[in-house]
């Protein structure tokens, strides 16, 4: 593949690096991501990925645009208020990289379509709020074989994880082994959060994507980071794998997605 005069003008930051360079950018290029999600955390993670040339870029959230969504989901404006949020998202993205394909998806990721949609993508981000999806999304990727780059936010705090168990690093489930009791965990209505929280950690899953894509840097996948927006501070902790894993153990007995992935509480 060879770069045209644009191109080659749009990632010249890029193409520069030695980590990346031509070769690099031309991975980007190929790379195939799926945003599961296209508020808070999609925002964010899907407009660094689409500046940075990734291709292809696939859009899924069944939900539209709500007034009380934009003080942190910048992919949309108060204009797009009661738009689809995928086709709002796609026309943003679409504006800032014409040459990248966006795909997207109206409806809400179940156990039924799921691995469906996982077979067009390379890698896949987790930008949903709730732990439905959650659990749903790291049994699903584990069973495809992709890596999964999960962020979550709560009021002041971001957590962020490269789930790559299909590898042999640690799932979800060695870390969280089932949702919470419904109604234990507040949700972002109930209990608010920071709106550039989710900035923060969907451009820190993006720059997660990439590493990935290209196969540099140190990855996440044997830990979690923890972002305290009050303190200013992160933090890494070990993210053991757990033998004794339902999905990823010595003895699993999740083999399928026949669970029960219906949790009312929200993360």
């Amino acid at each position: 593949m060879s770069f045209t005069d644009a191109q080659i003008q749009r990632y010249s930051r890029h193409i520069i690096l030695p980590e990346v360079g031509g070769k690099g950018q031309q991975k980007l290029s190929r790379a195939k991501a799926l945003i599961i999600g296209a508020g808070g955390l999609g925002s964010p993670a899907g407009l660094y990925l689409a500046a940075t040339g990734v291709g292809t870029l696939g859009l899924v959230d069944g939900d539209v645009v709500d007034l009380s969504n934009l003080q942190r989901q910048i992919l949309h404006t108060t204009a797009s208020v009661g738009a689809s949020k995928v086709e709002s998202g796609r026309r943003m993205l679409a504006a800032l990289n014409p040459e990248i394909t966006i795909k997207t998806y109206q409806e809400n990721i179940t156990a039924a379509n799921i691995l469906m949609f996982l077979a067009e993508y390379d890698i896949i981000l987790d930008g949903s709020d709730n732990f439905s999806t959650r659990f749903l999304l790291n049994d699903a990727c584990y069973f495809a074989k992709r890596t999964l780059i999960s962020g979550s936010i709560f009021r002041f705090e971001g957590q962020l994880a490269t789930i790559k168990a299909h590898e042999g690093y640690p799932c979800y489930r060695c870390l969280y082994p089932e949702p919470p009791p419904a109604g234990l965990v507040p949700n972002c209505q109930e209990a608010g959060v920071l709106g550039v929280l989710a900035g923060t950690i969907g451009v820190l899953q993006a720059a997660e994507a990439i590493k990935e894509i290209l196969g540099i840097g140190e990855t996440l996948a044997d830990r979690l980071l923890i972002y305290d927006a009050l303190e200013m501070k992160f933090r890494k902790v070990t993210r053991p794998k757990d033998p004794r894993c339902h999905l990823c153990g010595t003895h699993p007995t999740i083999t399928d997605l026949s669970g029960d992935y219906t949790v009312s509480c929200a993360l």
